[in-house]
């Protein structure tokens, strides 16, 4: 069953950085879908069975910071 994780996201700014974020989260194994807000600093994670500390490891990948929020 697919479950909603929300991340808080800094150091974005403009659109191609939640462009990066969204593909970063939705490359990691077990994510459905990434719904990534510039304007509210945060991503929302549909997931099946996906480890959170995946999911920041990948954003910081990118070159941001992320926390579970």
């Amino acid at each position: 069953m697919a479950k909603t994780i929300e991340l808080d996201v800094t150091g974005m700014t403009c659109d191609h950085c939640v462009r990066s974020v969204t593909n970063a989260l939705k490359d990691v194994p077990g994510v459905a879908d990434a719904v990534v807000s510039l304007e509210d600093k945060k991503a929302t994670v549909t997931a099946d069975e996906v480890d959170v500390a995946k999911l920041i490891e990948a954003v910081e990948e990118e070159g941001y910071a992320a926390s579970i929020r």
